[in-house]
């Protein structure tokens, strides 16, 4: 099946609009390959500063310099049940490297923040800044020249870009992500969903609601709705960087396991097959950024990542923009409904038919490119095949010809929206995007009344006193990343979603984030230009009449004259909990239609 045209079209735009950054990223990908004498260049005294940790086979292995020594950077805390896994991993995968006579190193780890534990409170504002720290702390864990290829352990928000910004700056190296895998399901979606709406309406105490948060992250394993985290995994697959099938099988199973053999072998051939295609440098290129946008696109997948694979672009000297998406979004269907954009959560989807199934029809009708370079060589079509377990050996066979189950994922043939998940809004108030997969098409569209808060704690409490029993959008500005480092704001997912069910007209308007927990009630978000940069939303009183249209993409404001109103600011206190430290980054930090970045 040829290319979609509007596909090969994108692609063709960006590389044309990056051509020149690229080639000079390619150049250097290419002069660090050929140059690149990593511990041979090292004096006696800096080898032995690099081994001295190392058991005396492993001194002998490093020392000789002849084969392979892998780098592992690892995000491992037992604060984030997703990363809690990874705690035996560096034991494992030096147990298996030895079966292949190479080694294995922790280089480095890097923060792993939790917006699920940080939602609502004072770290959150460091949640989007982590991502580029992460970078920069891969960046050195990276930097001793001890290294031939890199393992990266890493699942959640911010982790998976920063991991991949920080290998992108070592383009010339072979590098293999690896999952952990989702904890097994809890109770069911809609039976949180309940709880914490019960809770909000103050019908149940906090005993209760904890016992039902606890019940739904109740393990070792990423959270199993389809946020951020998951996000990350399915992107990591259908960009060619982990192995197919790996992203969503539960930690502690004999096919993690082997799966995780599997990832030390391959990562050991790339090294040894000294091919430049096999680095992350060459991995990644235009076809690969377009290729993970339609993964997000096709499966409703989290809003953060309109930054996030912007970021990842630019470190592999590619430029990409909101209108790629949008153009995108145009003619990739939505094939998947996985919480919140669904009831099921991602094991069902996992068993459903999952990534191979997605990848399968999506290419069958010539809607992915799979003439892209993966770290099992070239081509995507491998990643329509399912892993087996046989004698303790991974073996890849066919995946499945339909989905097994079409409550969940469907052909592109039939899917659930003719349109991706995600759709860019501009206007008046400036840019944004809408994350339309999860919200009923019967609120796509929108004219309310504004009311302008100014922290998401004002809405709670507004709500709580029945000062919101109406239409209305909520206007929430000074939330971006120049003046708070751009915070979620799925704490008013609750409130907004009941007064919905009630039959109230309501929507959400912001310079913030919601994330892949993005809820069913319209949000247009990480509005460009922010407040703080003197941004239209900033201007915005209660009472404006707004419209908020993700069926032809608009956003505006239609009270006339509000554009010539004084600029306002909103004083930030972040003189605690470590924000002070950050004031200077987000003096730096670019525009979220840019990123969001400092890199």
């Amino acid at each position: 099946m040829s290319i979609h045209k509007t596909i090969s079209e994108v692609t063709e735009r960006i590389t044309s609009r990056s051509a020149s950054s690229r080639k000079a990223y390619l150049e250097q990908v290419q002069k660090n390959f050929k140059q690149d004498t990593g511990r041979r260049g090292l004096s006696c005294g800096n080898l032995a500063h690099g081994f001295a940790g190392c058991s005396s086979d492993e001194k002998a292995v490093i020392a000789a310099g002849e084969e392979p020594n892998m780098a592992i950077i690892t995000a491992y805390n037992d604060m984030l049940s997703a990363h809690k896994p990874y705690e035996t991993y560096p034991d494992e995968f030096r147990t298996y490297a030895k079966e292949f006579n190479a080694t294995v190193q922790v280089a480095g780890a890097t923060p792993a923040m939790c917006d699920g534990v940080t939602q609502g409170m004072e770290g959150m504002d460091l949640s989007l800044l982590s991502r580029d720290v992460i970078a920069l702390s891969t960046a050195i864990g990276l930097s001793h020249s001890m290294f031939d290829g890199v393992f990266n352990l890493g699942i959640c928000d911010k982790i998976v870009p920063g991991l991949m910004i920080g290998n992108l700056s070592f383009g010339h190296y072979p590098v293999v992500f690896v999952p952990a895998g989702p904890m097994p399901s809890g109770i069911s979606n809609d039976e949180k969903a309940r709880i914490r709406q019960e809770f909000a309406e103050g019908k149940i105490g906090r005993e209760e609601l904890l016992k039902g948060e606890a019940d739904s992250y109740h393990s070792p394993g990423t959270c199993t709705f389809y946020g951020t985290a998951n996000s990350n995994q399915m992107l990591m697959e259908i960009m060619g960087m982990q192995l197919p099938g790996s992203s969503f099988v539960n930690p502690g199973t004999k096919m993690r396991a082997a799966l995780n053999h599997a990832a030390v072998k391959i990562l050991v051939e790339n090294i040894r097959s000294k091919d430049i295609s096999r680095s992350i440098g060459h991995i990644i290129d235009e076809k690969a950024i377009v290729n993970g946008i339609i993964g997000l696109l096709a499966t409703g997948g989290s809003t953060n990542h309109t930054l996030h694979m912007i970021a990842i672009a630019k470190a592999a000297g590619i430029h990409i923009t909101w209108d790629d998406f949008s153009a995108l979004s145009e003619v990739i269907p939505l094939v998947c409904r996985v919480y919140p954009n669904g009831a099921a959560d991602i094991n069902h989807f996992h068993a459903s038919g999952g990534m191979a199934f997605v990848i399968k029809t999506l290419l069958k009708n010539g809607l992915l490119h799979e003439d892209v370079n993966t770290i099992l060589g070239k081509g995507l079509l491998k990643y329509t095949k399912e892993p087996k377990l046989i004698n303790r050996v991974i073996v890849y066979e066919a995946g499945p010809e339909v989905s097994l189950n079409e409550s969940i994922i469907r052909s592109a043939e039939n899917p659930f929206q003719k349109t991706g998940g995600l759709k860019v809004l501009k206007g008046n108030i400036g840019v944004s995007v809408i994350k339309t997969s999860a919200v009923d098409p019967s609120h796509h569209a929108l004219e309310a009344p504004a009311i302008v808060f100014d922290d998401q704690d004002d809405l709670i409490a507004a709500f709580k006193r029945g000062e919101l029993e109406k239409d209305f959008i909520a206007v929430i500005p000074f939330q971006g990343p120049k003046q708070k480092g751009m915070p979620e704001l799925h704490k008013l997912t609750p409130s907004l979603t009941i007064l919905q069910k009630r039959g109230f007209k309501v929507g959400l308007v912001t310079d913030g984030r919601m994330s892949g927990a993005s809820g069913k009630v319209p949000a247009a978000i990480h509005i460009s230009p922010e407040a703080a940069n003197g941004g239209a939303i900033g201007k915005i009183q209660t009472g404006d009449l707004i419209s908020l249209d993700a069926k032809n993409g608009v956003l505006e404001c239609k009270t006339p004259g509000f554009m010539n109103r004084e600029e306002r600011s909103v004083v930030y206190h972040d003189d605690s909990h470590g924000r002070q430290l950050f004031k200077n980054l987000r003096g730096l930090i670019s525009s979220s239609e840019e990123g969001a970045g400092i890199l």
